[in-house]
């Protein structure tokens, strides 16, 4: 079954009404684990994950499986999207954030089952010797059984692939967090999105890298289906926000125009807020008007679009990380930016006229959504996602990290706890029926799939 866009909005759309609330737990930082969300969180006796009362996970898929194809899991699942099978079926795309030369790669230690693969499907065979063993692994999960029907490797040959985003036309954007050049054993420059479809059928895709979508420290993005224009976070302490401009829409390797985000009002030119800047703060809940820059020479072999970008008055974020499309907004976060560099979400509402000769009648606005005052409440925010009740769900990048979600009154609460190992949690993304939250412990190796007494969309 195909995802369509009307299932992309409708997972997105319950964003606008889920976070009309969240201004006021912005003012008040209110810890309401009591209160809301589902209770305080049970030991679990797996010592893995402790989730509350009438929660359970299933450990769907463990790295160093052998998968339906003949390869192995690889280790280090990151970013991850959920899309619509056949009957109780969720094809499940998950990033691996490897870099060159792991041997708990796809290929084996030697590697051994490098051979069996056409070096046309590897995008950086690394001269045989090195190969880059990043990618992405597609999964086919029952919900109904609870088992993976069908597992294997959809791409392969690219380096960190962090997290990424899903489109409205049944794929998934894969981002690599590197910006490696060709070196004599590395064959290929690194830092490009390549595009992923959503399949049942086993099949390898071909690696054609996004390369107009700009070279540099890629870490997540989100679609807007109105436009297919293409928002990209950069996980860099001082990267930029940048948005794809296809030329066709749907198409994004048919090329198009990339741009970087500026803030409007003078010298507001750096969110992250950290005490020792001397630039003005950036205030929450006054959303403030943005111009979207041009930026040449895309491909930066010198990995400087990010300064290219400070001269022509970009805007610096802090690791700008996990993003989400809601209705009409983009939503993102910045791990380690604010007073305390504890995290920050920003709320992105696009112009009207976004991407057209008419964006300056009515300039898209961006809104400090979020700025965590309390690492007991949240702190390095990561991967996030939009539940179908509308709660935000965010996974911690910490070593000891917890999923934590934000109710459309604005109260956080814990929904889950990493007390297995010490490691982040990663790509939590719930499935189109939303019976099942789907998250990574990245270190363990682990995918895991959640059931539970969820709240209804």
């Amino acid at each position: 079954m195909k995802t369509t866009r009307r299932d992309f909005l409708k997972n997105a759309s319950i964003v606008s009404l889920g976070f009309l609330g969240l201004h006021r737990m912005i003012e008040t930082q209110a810890w309401a684990a009591s209160t809301v969300g589902y209770g305080p969180l049970q030991p679990d006796p797996q010592g893995i994950l402790s989730l509350p009362k009438g929660f359970s996970y299933r450990v769907i898929f463990k790295q160093g499986t052998p998968m339906t194809d003949g390869f192995l899991s690889p280790e280090l699942p990151d970013g991850m999207a959920a899309f619509a099978g056949g009957k109780d079926q969720v094809i499940l795309i998950r990033n691996h954030e490897i870099s060159p030369g792991s041997d708990k790669g796809p290929y084996g230690q030697d590697p051994q089952l490098l051979k069996k693969i056409d070096r046309r499907k590897v995008y950086d065979f690394g001269s045989g010797l090195t190969p880059s063993a990043g990618g992405t692994t597609t999964l086919v999960y029952n919900e109904k059984t609870g088992q993976v029907e069908t597992s294997y490797l959809s791409l392969t040959g690219t380096n960190r692939n962090c997290a990424g985003g899903m489109t409205p036309w049944n794929s998934w954007i894969t981002c690599e967090e590197n910006t490696n050049r060709a070196d004599g054993t590395m064959e290929k420059d690194h830092g490009f999105n390549f595009e992923v479809p959503a399949s049942t059928k086993i099949s390898l895709t071909d690696p054609v890298p996004l390369k107009d979508m700009g070279r540099f420290n890629h870490e997540a993005v989100a679609v807007d289906p109105s436009t297919s224009i293409v928002y990209q976070t950069e996980d860099r302490p001082d990267g930029l926000i940048y948005r794809y401009v296809p030329r066709v829409p749907q198409q994004l390797h048919k090329g198009g125009k990339l741009q970087v985000l500026a803030l409007k009002a003078q010298n507001s030119f750096d969110t992250r807020n950290w005490p020792d800047l001397t630039t003005p703060k950036m205030t929450q809940n006054q959303p403030m008007e943005v111009s979207w820059l041009d930026i040449d020479k895309v491909l930066s072999p010198e990995d400087d679009l990010r300064y290219r970008g400070f001269d022509k008055g970009a805007a610096r974020f802090a690791r700008g990380e996990g993003m989400w499309y809601g209705k009409g907004e983009i939503f993102f976060a910045c791990t380690n930016g604010g007073a305390i560099s504890s995290g920050q979400i920003f709320r992105y509402l696009p112009s009207p006229y976004e991407g057209t000769s008419r964006e300056k009648e009515a300039p898209g606005k961006l809104e400090l959504f979020l700025e965590t005052q309390d690492t007991n409440i949240l702190k390095s925010c990561d991967n996030l996602t939009v539940s179908p009740w509308g709660d935000l769900v965010i996974c911690e990048d910490d070593p000891h990290p917890f999923l934590v979600g934000i109710t459309p009154q604005g109260q956080c609460y814990k929904l889950g706890e990493n007390v297995g190992f010490p490691s982040e949690l990663a790509g939590g993304v719930f499935s189109p029926s939303g019976q099942t939250y789907f998250v990574n412990i990245q270190g363990a190796g682990l995918t895991l799939a959640i059931t539970g007494p969820w709240k209804k969309a």
